[in-house]
C-alpha cells in the first residue's frame, strides 16, 4: 500500500471544504527566542486553541460529515487517552449524534470530566489502553468506529492543519509534529509534501511510547508501552495506514526523554505563554535539545498539538527546576 493509496493533498482539501466553517482557524506565530535557540526561524502552530483544545475535532467532524443517515442513527463509538475522546463527544453533540467513548482506569481526569460534559457515554472499565481496545470490541454494539488515528478520513481533517501553515509560512523547510498513534502527522505530511515537496517533515515521539518508530522498523503495527507523561501520545501502537504514509514521506522519526518533553512545556509557557500539556510540547522539546537538524536561515514550524493538562501535573512540570 502506497501513502498515495491512503491519502491525497486532494484528500485533505475536501476535508477543509467540510469543516472549514465550524473550527478554528489556529494561529501560526514567530518565537524569536526559540529561533535564537535553535539557530534557526522557529514558528509554532498553536493548535491548543483549536475547539476542545487540540487538532482533533478535525478529523472527527471530518469522519462525521461522511456518514450515512444509517450511521448516524447506530451512534458512534471511540477509544481514546483523552483527547479524541473530547473531540468525538464534541462533534458528535454538534451532529446530534449518540455516542460512546471508551476510556481507561488511571487516565486523565480532566480530560474524562470534559468527555462527559460534553455529553459522551463513558467506560471506564479497562486498565490500560491495550486493554481498552479489547474492552471497545465488547461494548460496540453495532455503533460506527471513529478510530482516533488510523482513518483516512481523519488524517484528512488533521491535515488541514498542515494546510493552514503552509499557507502562513509559505517558505516552511521543516514542520516538526508529535506523534502518538500517527494520524496528526499522517495528515499533515500529507499536506505538506503536497504543497512544498522539498519541505522536511521529522516525527517526535517519547522514548516510553515510541509506536511510529517501531512500526516503521517492523514494517507493521507494534504494541509499544503507553507510559509516558504525554498521555496524549500514548497510542498502544501506529496504525497500518499511518505506516504507509510515513515511510513515504516523513524525513525522521525523533525520540524524546520525558525531560525534554517537560523542557518543552516550560519554555512553551514561560516564553510562548502557551499553556500546552506535555504531548503538545513535544516538537518544541525535541527542536531545544537539539534532535532535529536544522540549518541557519531555514524556516521551522513546530505543532503545539493540545492543551489539555491537569492542574496539577501542570503545577508540577512548570514549579521544576
Amino acid at each position: 500500500m502506497t501513502a498515495a493509496e491512503v491519502l491525497t493533498l486532494d484528500d485533505v482539501l475536501a476535508a477543509r471544504g467540510r469543516i472549514a466553517d465550524r473550527l478554528h482557524r489556529t494561529p501560526t506565530f514567530g518565537s524569536a527566542t526559540l529561533s535564537k535557540r535553535i539557530g534557526a526561524t522557529a514558528h509554532l502552530k498553536a493548535e491548543l486553541f483549536q475547539r476542545t483544545g487540540s487538532f482533533k475535532p478535525r478529523g472527527v467532524l471530518n469522519i462525521l460529515g461522511q456518514l450515512s443517515d444509517e450511521e448516524r442513527a447506530r451512534g458512534v463509538v471511540g477509544i481514546s487517552a483523552g483527547n479524541h475522546a473530547q473531540a468525538l463527544a464534541y462533534c458528535a453533540a454538534l451532529e446530534d449524534i449518540p455516542c460512546l467513548v471508551v476510556m481507561y482506569k488511571g487516565g486523565n481526569p480532566t480530560k474524562i470530566a470534559a468527555t462527559l460534559e460534553y455529553g459522551a457515554e463513558v467506560d471506564l472499565e479497562a486498565p490500560d489502553p491495550h486493554a481498552a481496545f479489547e474492552r471497545l470490541a465488547e461494548v460496540s454494539g453495532g455503533r460506527v468506529l471513529v478510530h482516533p488515528f488510523d482513518d483516512p478520513r481523519g488524517m484528512a481533517g488533521a491535515g488541514t492543519v498542515g494546510l493552514e501553515l503552509v499557507e502562513d509560512v509559505p517558505d516552511v523547510d521543516v514542520v516538526v509534529v508529535p506523534v502518538g498513534g500517527g494520524g496528526l502527522i499522517s495528515g499533515i505530511a500529507a499536506a505538506v509534501k503536497g504543497a512544498r515537496p522539498q519541505s522536511r517533515v521529522i516525527a517526535v515521539e517519547p522514548e516510553l511510547s515510541p509506536a511510529l518508530h517501531e512500526g516503521l522498523a517492523a514494517g507493521h503495527a507494534v504494541p509499544v508501552g503507553a507510559t509516558t507523561i504525554a498521555d496524549g501520545l500514548n497510542a498502544p501502537f501506529a496504525g497500518d495506514n499511518c505506516l504507509a504514509i510515513c515511510k513515504e514521506l516523513v524525513d525522521e522519526v525523533v525520540l524524546v526523554t520525558e525531560e525534554e518533553i517537560k523542557a518543552g512545556m516550560r519554555f512553551l509557557y514561560e516564553r510562548g505563554k502557551l499553556a500546552c500539556e506535555p504531548a503538545g510540547a513535544a516538537a518544541t522539546g525535541a527542536l531545544l535539545a537539539g534532535k532535529v537538524p536544522v540549518e541557519s536561515g531555514e524556516n521551522v514550524v513546530a505543532i503545539v498539538s493540545g492543551g489539555n493538562v491537569t492542574p496539577e501535573n501542570a503545577s508540577a512540570i512548570l514549579g521544576e527546576k
